[in-house]
């Protein structure tokens, strides 16, 4: 997929793109076959860093609250699966998390290109959330989220608290 520098960024009403990509374990997960139950599609940076960590735990921590309200969750990011698995044992994880290590799924979904990192402009990861419909459709799309406070926010605009 080339494109210029410019990202293309999802809109609530777009539809989300699809993906199959290995899980933790290398076993593919696919967008899909979740179709006819909410998913809580989220793109982090890096297994296994601070603030990747304590957005993977909030969610695992919230995971029955989301499930109770039809929503599954999926954690995008360009990490090889088997520092997955070492990120889901390390910190006991119980969300699915994902590799996209050619990271064409996190440029599908504009989390991916040009962002501000301390100050400085590089490319990397855009941490983003998503909320999609049980058709996969976008219903919310947020990006540029802080790791710490997220997923209560998140739990607090979907009407979870």
């Amino acid at each position: 997929m080339t494109e210029s520098a410019a990202v293309t960024r999802l809109s609530p009403g777009d539809r989300a793109p699809d993906f199959t990509l290995p899980d933790a374990d290398g076993t593919p997960v696919s967008l899909s076959s979740y179709r006819g139950r909410r998913v809580v599609v989220y793109c982090y940076p890096a297994a296994l860093t601070p603030g990747c960590t304590t957005q993977a735990v909030d969610f695992t921590s919230a995971a029955g609250e989301f499930a109770e309200a039809g929503l599954d969750i999926i954690g995008i990011s360009p990490d090889a699966p088997e520092k997955l698995a070492r990120f889901r044992e390390q910190e006991s994880l119980s969300i699915t998390l994902v590799s996209d290590v050619d990271k064409e799924t996190l440029t599908a979904y504009g989390a991916f290109g040009p962002k501000k990192l301390y100050g400085k402009e590089v490319v990397g990861v855009i941490r983003s959330t998503f909320v999609l419909d049980a058709e996969g459709t976008v219903e919310k799309a947020a990006y540029n989220v802080k790791a710490t406070g997220h997923v209560a926010k998140l739990r607090r605009d979907l009407g979870l608290d």
